[in-house]
Formats: C-alpha cells, structure tokens, sequence
C-alpha cells in the first residue's frame, strides 16, 4: 500500500450511525461496554476487562494502527444520541497487502437493531473501494451466531470452519470464516 494511507482515517456516517477514531473522552463508554461477558467471551479483549484496557485500546491501539497503517479502529455511535454503540476493525496483512480482517463488537443493548450490520457494510465499502483491498475475511469462533448473522447480513459468504485455528487467550478453537470480495460489492 502507498504510504498516505498509513495516516489517512475516514469518520463513516450512515443513516443512523456515526463512526470514528476512538477518542479519550470514549474511554468510560468502552470500559462500560466490554464488561459484558459475551463481549469477552465471543472476541479477544482481556478478561477480567479493566480500565487500562479500555485506556490501552483508545490511547495506543488504534492511534497506532492508524500511524502504521496496520489497522484502522472505530467506535460506533448512534447519531442521534450519540451513545456508543459498538466497534468496528479492519486489520490489514503485511503478508496479503490486497485483504484485512473485518471484526466488531457491539453493546448489549444495542443487539438486535441492525446497527452492527449497517456499520459492517460502511467498513467493507471503505476497505474494498476507499483502500482498494480486493478480500475481507469474517472470522468468529463457531457457536457465535450473532456475530455470523451480521456477517451474512452484510453480505459475506462463508467459506468453512478452520479447526483449532483461532487463538483466544492461549487457547486455540475452531473458527468460522467468511468473506467478501470487492466484486461483491456496488459503488
């Protein structure tokens, strides 16, 4: 990839949600939110989740990936009100430069909505026509079915199960994978 998109970071709008860079006044909201269990359960964040967690990822995560072009990192709000409402990732290869891995979590209380679908498609259209990748890879431990709806809601298409191939914690399980391709995709 050229090296302006190293630093280059959209904020995403749709009809009803906004997404950006996660900032230090999010921090409380991002603590809040990942001590749900599920969210710990079904995604890698530590638990128990603490505090400098949530200040780990606002402070050095995302400002890192975005200054190295390794990821790009969004907190989620509802635009109305501006609650957050989830988080959504792109994870770039350095071995594929032409793919990256789309992960999410959302708030309990906001499952169920559509929004995690709505803010799936805003980061695949901006991965596979802002970045020109030509490949997004889903993947979930298997058992996760909300995480594999939204996939499929978004228009990804599984592939399989990869066993014993996602690392969670020391431990490895058996992952579902799903993708989708720039050609799947209208501008």
């Amino acid at each position: 990839m050229d090296e302006p998109l190293a630093t280059e970071f959209p904020t995403l709008t749709t009809d009803r949600l906004l997404l950006r860079a996660p900032r230090e006044s999010d921090i409380d909201a991002v603590y809040a939110a990942c001590q749900d269990p599920e969210i710990q359960r079904w995604t890698v964040v530590p638990s128990p989740y603490r505090r400098e967690d949530a200040e780990f990822f606002v402070r050095d995560l995302a400002p890192e990936g975005r200054r190295t072009g390794a990821n790009r990192i969004w907190c989620v709000f509802e635009r109305g009100s501006g609650t957050l409402v989830g988080s959504q990732a792109l994870v770039l290869r350095a071995h594929d430069p032409g793919s990256a891995e789309i992960g999410w979590w959302a708030v309990k209380e906001f499952r169920g909505r559509g929004y995690t679908t709505e803010a799936a498609r805003a980061v695949s259209h901006y991965g596979l026509r802002g970045l020109g990748l030509r490949r997004l890879e889903w993947q979930a431990y298997v058992g996760n079915e909300g995480s594999r709806a939204v996939a499929e809601k978004a228009g990804y298409r599984f592939e399989g199960t990869l066993r014993s191939y996602a690392e969670q914690r020391g431990a490895f399980h058996d992952a579902w994978i799903a993708s989708l391709l720039a050609g799947d995709v209208e501008d």
